[in-house]
C-alpha cells in the first residue's frame, strides 16, 4: 500500500510540475513583452505577475506531493519519475508556449521515459530509517559529511565565478546549482517526512533540534533553486532546461542517496547493470533533445521513399527498365577501356 501511495504520489508531482515550468515561462514572456526587467539580467519583477505566481503553486502542489511521495516510497524510485514532468512539460510549451520540439527531441524525450522505467525496475532498496536517531547517525556519516562540502563549495563557484561569464550563454550553469543543491533538499525532505511520520504517531518530534535544522536547511535550498531555475528559463527554451535539470538533478539525488543510504551494498549484478542502462538511456535522451533542438527536420530530409508524393520516382524492382545493378557495372569507361587495350597492343 505505501509502495502504490508513493508511485501515484510521485506521478501526480510530475504532471504539476511539468505544468508549473510553461507557467512560469508564459509569466516571464509577458515581462518581456511589457519591457520589465528579466529574470536572468537581476531582475525581480516576475513577483507581480500572476501567471508566474500560478506556475509557482503548481510547482508548490508537486513539490508537496513529491515530499509525501519519498516519506512512502525509496528516493530511488520517486526521483526517475521526475522524467514524466519533461513529457508533460515538452507536450505543453509546443501548445502554448509555440516553442518547436523536432523529431530529435521527440525520441528525446520518449528514451528518457524508457530509462526511468528501466531505472524504477532495476531500483536498489535503501536502508530502513524509521527514526531520527537513525538518520542523525546517517548525516554524521564522513561520506556524506564530505559530499555536502564538494556540493556547497561547487554551488558557490557557479554562483560567483561561473555565473557572471558564462550563465548567459551556457545552460548547464544555473542547472547545476539547482541540482546540486536539489541533492541536498531532498536528503531534508526525506528526513523531515520520516519526522512527520513519527509526530503523527504520537512521538516527541518537535522537541527534537534535527527536525528544525531540516526544516531551515529545506527553506534555503528550495529559495537558491527557485531563483537560478527562474534565470535558466528565462534565458534558454523551456525543452532544454527541463530535460537537463532532469538529468543532472536525478544523477545529483542517486549520488546523494547512494553515500547517504549506501543502497548500492545490498545490489545483485542484474540491478546494477539495469540501473546503469537506464540512467545511460536517459542521458541519450537528453543529448538528442539538447545537442539538435536548432535543427529544423523537414521533409526533405527523409529517404525519397519516405517523402511524401515523390514515390513514383522509383520504378518498382519488377519493372522491366530498372537500373542495372551496381555489380553488373564495368569497373572502367568502355573509352578507358579502349585506350587500355590500344595500349597493350602498342607494347606487344
Amino acid at each position: 500500500a505505501g509502495f502504490g501511495l508513493g508511485l501515484g504520489l510521485a506521478l501526480s508531482s510530475s504532471a504539476f510540475i511539468g505544468g508549473s515550468f510553461v507557467l512560469k515561462k508564459k509569466g516571464l514572456l509577458r515581462l518581456c513583452r511589457r519591457g520589465r526587467a528579466r529574470a536572468g539580467q537581476g531582475g525581480h519583477a516576475y513577483l507581480r505577475e500572476w501567471l508566474w505566481w500560478a506556475g509557482l503553486l503548481c510547482m508548490g502542489v508537486g513539490e508537496a506531493a513529491n515530499f509525501a511521495a519519498y516519506a512512502f516510497a525509496p528516493a530511488t524510485l520517486v526521483t526517475p519519475l521526475g522524467a514524466l514532468s519533461v513529457l508533460v512539460s515538452a507536450v505543453l510549451s509546443s501548445t502554448f508556449l509555440n516553442e518547436q520540439l523536432n523529431v530529435h527531441g521527440k525520441i528525446g524525450c520518449i528514451l528518457s521515459i524508457l530509462g526511468s522505467t528501466v531505472m524504477v525496475i532495476h531500483a536498489p532498496q535503501e536502508e530502513e530509517v524509521s527514526s531520527l536517531e537513525s538518520m542523525a547517525e546517517k548525516l554524521k556519516d564522513p561520506g556524506f559529511i564530505v559530499f555536502a562540502v564538494c556540493v556547497l563549495v561547487s554551488s558557490l563557484l557557479l554562483i560567483f565565478v561561473a555565473g557572471p561569464r558564462y550563465g548567459q550563454s551556457n545552460v548547464l550553469v544555473y542547472v547545476l546549482v539547482c541540482s546540486a543543491i536539489g541533492s541536498l533538499s531532498v536528503s531534508c525532505v526525506k528526513g523531515l517526512g520520516i519526522a512527520l511520520k513519527e509526530l503523527f504517531s504520537g512521538k516527541p518530534v518537535l522537541r527534537e533540534p534535527l527536525g528544525w535544522v531540516l526544516l531551515v536547511c529545506l527553506v534555503i535550498c528550495i529559495s537558491i533553486q527557485i531563483n537560478y531555475l527562474n534565470k535558466a528559463l528565462d534565458i534558454f527554451n523551456t525543452s532544454v532546461v527541463t530535460p537537463v535539470y532532469y538529468v543532472l538533478f536525478t544523477t545529483a539525488v542517486m549520488t546523494c542517496s547512494t553515500i547517504l543510504f549506501k543502497e548500492w551494498q545490498h545490489m545483485v549484478l542484474d540491478n546494477i547493470v539495469g540501473s546503469i542502462s537506464g540512467f545511460l538511456t536517459i542521458v541519450s535522451g537528453i543529448f538528442l533533445l539538447h545537442a539538435f533542438r536548432d535543427m529544423p527536420f523537414t521533409p526533405s530530409l527523409l529517404p525519397l521513399f519516405l517523402q511524401p508524393g515523390r514515390a513514383d520516382l522509383h520504378p518498382p524492382w519488377s519493372s522491366a527498365d530498372r537500373h542495372q545493378s551496381c555489380q553488373h557495372q564495368p569497373l572502367l569507361p568502355s573509352e578507358d577501356k579502349g585506350s587500355q587495350s590500344a595500349e597493350e597492343e602498342e607494347e606487344e
